[in-house]
């Protein structure tokens, strides 16, 4: 097993914060009226109540410690992605917000591009994003009275009324140049980087992207809320696991930086050992490896599954005897939380994001070792103890990550980016 650093916080402290109930809103339907209570403040005179004075004036007249009402304008056009990993924060976080209380008004660009050639396709949506945020955001953030605008990757708006909050999920494309598309890579340094130091907050997904965007972006650490995901798979979504396992699994996409080259090779490796101890002691039967997402491959013993939504994910989790992730880098390493959640085994790459959110629960291997990933697979497919024990592990560690403590965190950005109003 490789060793690998661990990374300390660094970060500010988070901000507390509760607000006050209301309804879930859809931007371009008339914004609901604000409440009149001691927490309420009319669009008026905003500029005159300070957020601390508010916090102050709901203490005293409630025993539930709550904000002043905050609006919301939610960028969701990449929910449109479905179960990727942006697709799933953006749809737990806006349930969690509202249930928090949060005034949540969503906003996609439904006529975007979908992905689907890699990251090319990113800089021939470039136009379109551009007219989104520049144009349209500002429409419906002026329509919907909104307080702050979330935008959940690196991109602002000329919105000089509005304060933002952008999220920061990793920056492989500095950290692994060479598994980017050269025109993706230098569009996404100067506008990513130049979103964060706009926004009036930066929510990192990590301690290991905070890190990073305070290192190379120059973000001082008292503009960033780390705010972890939730999983993404819920584990009563899973059937039991009381037979034997029928597959290896990965889930994922086939960029550069997830290897699945490394995968395939190990793959290989561990069959033809198999293969070779056949009729021995040490025989046993290789297991299928199964590609769910857009990842493809032509090879003896995979399987691919294209896209596959929830329920069909819920399947594979169920008949998974370990989640396999391969990833260069990662920010936070959404999927192995998933597979531990559902109480998958995880066997995984060493990088920093993924150390930092899997902890010991994790059979770590070296990124660039096929015959080591393979030596892996051989264990966790035949030893029954060691998957037992990496279940367990993998739960209480995924008991520790929750969309509702995400949601928390997330309010303490909008806070932070109200208090901070137009100073970028």
């Amino acid at each position: 097993m490789a060793a690998c650093p661990r990374c300390s916080s660094g970060c500010a402290p988070l901000r507390s914060t509760r607000t006050s109930t209301r309804a879930p809103t859809t931007c371009g339907s008339s914004a609901p009226a604000r409440s009149t209570g001691c927490c309420a403040t009319p669009a008026s005179r905003r500029s005159t109540c300070a957020p601390s004075a508010a916090r102050r004036c709901c203490a005293t007249a409630s025993t539930s410690w709550r904000a002043e009402p905050v609006r919301v304008l939610l960028d969701t056009t990449f929910a449109l992605r479905g179960h990727s990993g942006t697709g799933v924060y953006l749809a737990h976080l806006s349930e969690a917000l509202q249930r928090l209380g949060v005034d949540v008004v969503e906003a996609r660009n439904e006529g975007r591009r979908a992905p689907g050639g890699g990251v090319r396709r990113s800089v021939v949506n470039a136009s379109a994003d551009h007219w989104w945020t520049a144009v349209e955001l500002p429409r419906r953030a002026r329509e919907c009275r909104a307080d702050v605008v979330h935008h959940p990757l690196p991109a602002t708006s000329p919105l000089g009324f509005v304060p933002q909050v952008v999220t920061v999920h990793d920056l492989a494309f500095e950290r692994l140049p060479d598994s980017f598309d050269a025109r993706f890579r230098v569009w996404a340094r100067l506008a990513h980087r130049a979103a964060a130091r706009r926004a009036q907050a930066v929510v990192a997904v990590s301690r290991t992207t905070a890190q990073d965007v305070m290192a190379r972006w120059g973000i001082a650490a008292d503009r960033i809320v780390v705010a972890r995901h939730g999983p993404g798979q819920e584990p009563d979504a899973v059937r039991p696991r009381d037979r034997e396992p029928a597959h290896l699994l990965y889930v994922g996409d086939d960029e550069p930086r997830k290897n699945l080259g490394l995968l395939l090779a190990a793959h290989r490796l561990y069959r033809e050992h198999a293969a070779a101890v056949a009729g021995t002691d040490e025989a046993f039967e290789p297991l299928p490896l199964v590609l769910a997402g857009s990842a493809h491959a032509e090879q003896e013993g995979v399987r691919v599954v294209e896209r596959p939504d929830a329920e069909a994910l819920a399947r594979l989790f169920s008949g998974a005897a370990a989640l396999v992730h391969p990833s260069l880098h990662e920010g936070f390493g959404l999927t192995p939380l998933e597979a531990m959640s559902a109480g998958v085994p995880v066997v995984a790459a060493c990088s920093p994001g993924v150390v930092e959110i899997c902890g010991d629960a994790t059979l770590l291997v070296d990124p660039r070792d096929a015959h080591a990933l393979a030596a892996t697979l051989r264990r966790v497919s035949t030893d029954q103890r060691l998957r037992r024990d990496l279940t367990e592990r993998g739960r209480r560690r995924a008991a520790e990550f929750s969309w509702a403590r995400s949601a928390r965190d997330h309010v303490h950005a909008y806070t932070l980016a109200v208090e901070r109003g137009g100073h970028g």
